[in-house]
């Protein structure tokens, strides 16, 4: 049956309940005999690594694709949903990773797309009555280009409100979220629970995980591996059930401490950086200033959109810089300089977007190797490959960081998101450089991945390398930084050392606030 069920099952029976589900793209089966149940007003998070199959199960449940076989359960009523608008008027709602949202309109506009006709006035009330009732303040006369990142979570969150959910699904909703931010959206998920709405939740942070879930369903390779009580396990633990195998975890040390010397000599050095937005949807940087050290990490926090991108641009050449002096590499003035002589100078960058900017999916891996480093021959210092053997580069990448694939020599595009972030991210190590600039180096990889990622790049800094690493992950940030400094509407603070910081203080400077909001003393921010 498809449609609304109009009474609720027996107690005990879960609101919704997947038999058997299997999802085959010809040969090849992303799920693979699935099993899943969730009770009336459960947060239950579905937990699993890249390529397990956790986005096929969820685009399923809610309309986008058909499973190949198996059934699934309303109420214990067998349901076939055939779209999303079927899902919708099921009780299934659903928030994206990526916002759907369209800056032009406003908050109001936006949220009308979705929902049947009404007058704008009358929905702008109601909208102002859901946000009210569950802590999540908006004007809906705004328009969406000027709200920051977490109040479009909240217009996402409130379309579905709207339309009366009993399961929403919700895709890493934190990934771009401040700790304030992440604590209000919890609040709103537990009063949600306690009215009778089930949360299926998805994220790579175990830690949130165990603070909001009451149940959690892992995946491996397609199937269910385990069921647990997330509040009974570590995120160690889960992260092992993820992979299936021990995890060499990466606790709170910084490069530094590890190798028990001083840093070195500044390596990496922004001074004075100001640089125009682009567009009237950019950020203009203003008056920057950095400075990383060999032998150290020093992270840059901040919620997605507040200059991160402009800086990278400008750090790795793509963008010219307003002075020469504004960016020197081991002393030498590059603000002007472009990519090429900058990788020639020492440095290597691992920029956000993995397709098309960090890699071209269409290449091979040793395509991409030579993509990469066409210039790096050129210094006799640094002739790290033979161009006639880049494979066995690939090899040894692909070897060194635990890279899969299902192919000899594969294109990188073939390969899932957490094995072409370490391909990536180990193709810039193993060249040695002395400044490596990383943009959310373990965005969207499962534990597994994250963990190689981390450890290489605190291993590089302890051979006397400088990492700057620009994450919207506090957990990451505070995992492998000896430095911290924060970017909020392109100004950037000054750097703290790590043991000296709060995830409480970094967000308060990640949503605007001042010095003396976080605590940190007046003068130390810049």
């Amino acid at each position: 049956m498809t449609g609304p069920v109009q009474a609720d099952a027996g107690p005990g029976t879960p609101l919704f309940e997947a038999r058997g589900i299997v999802k085959k793209f010809g040969e090849f089966a992303a799920n693979r005999d699935i099993d899943l149940a969730i009770r009336p007003g459960e947060k239950h998070a579905l937990l699993g690594e890249n390529g397990a199959g956790k986005s096929t199960l969820v685009k399923m449940i809610y309309g986008v694709m058909q499973p190949t076989s198996g059934e699934f359960f309303w109420n214990g009523a067998r349901t076939v949903i055939h779209k999303p608008a079927e899902a919708r008027e099921l009780g299934i709602g659903m928030v994206f990773q990526h916002f759907s949202v369209f800056d032009a309109l406003t908050v109001v506009e936006n949220i009308a797309l979705a929902l049947p006709p009404e007058p704008m006035k009358a929905l702008a009330r109601r909208i102002e009555r859901v946000s009210e009732s569950y802590g999540l303040a908006i004007d809906p006369r705004r328009a969406v280009h000027t709200l920051s990142v977490g109040e479009k979570q909240r217009v996402e969150i409130i379309r579905c409100l709207l339309q009366n959910p009993k399961l929403l699904i919700m895709d890493e909703p934190t990934s771009v979220l401040t700790p304030q931010e992440t604590g209000v959206l919890f609040e709103t998920l537990d009063k949600l629970a306690a009215e009778g709405c089930s949360i299926l939740y998805i994220s790579h942070k175990l830690e949130e995980v165990k603070a909001l879930c009451d149940a959690a369903t892992i995946l491996r390779l397609g199937r269910v591996v385990a069921h647990c009580d997330p509040k009974a396990e570590t995120a160690r633990s889960m992260a092992e059930m993820m992979v299936g195998d021990e995890i060499a975890w990466v606790e709170r040390q910084g490069p530094s401490a590890e190798s028990g010397a001083e840093p070195g000599p500044v390596r990496l050095k922004v001074d004075r950086l100001n640089l125009p937005a682009a567009s009237e949807f950019g950020i203009s940087l203003v008056d920057l200033s950095l400075e990383v050290r060999g032998g150290e990490v020093v992270g840059i926090a901040g919620v997605a959109g507040e200059g991160q991108s402009e800086l990278m641009a400008a750090l790795t050449g793509e963008v010219s810089c307003d002075r020469a002096e504004a960016i020197l590499i081991d002393g030498a003035a590059m603000g002007r300089a472009g990519p090429t002589r900058r990788r020639l100078a020492g440095a290597a960058f691992v920029p956000e977007e993995r397709n098309g900017h960090a890699a071209v999916g269409e290449l091979t891996l040793p395509g991409n190797i030579i993509l990469a480093h066409h210039a790096a021959e050129r210094v006799a210092t640094r002739s790290w490959i033979d161009f006639g053997k880049a494979d066995e580069w690939a090899r040894r990448v692909r070897e060194t960081f635990d890279v899969r694939a299902g192919a000899e020599i594969p294109t990188a595009g073939s390969l899932s998101g957490g094995n072409l972030q370490k391909f990536i991210v180990g193709r810039e190590i193993l060249r040695e450089p002395g400044v490596l600039v990383v943009s959310q180096p373990t965005w969207g990889v499962d534990a597994g991945a994250a963990s190689v990622i981390r450890r290489a790049l605190i291993d590089l800094a302890a051979r006397g390398s400088a990492v700057l690493v620009i994450s919207q992950d506090l957990e990451e940030i505070f995992s492998i930084c000896d430095r911290i400094a924060v970017i909020h509407h392109g100004r950037l603070s000054r750097e703290h050392p790590a043991a000296e910081m709060t995830p409480e203080k970094v967000g308060l400077l990640m949503g605007g606030a001042r010095p003396e909001d976080s605590e940190i003393p007046a003068g130390e921010v810049a």
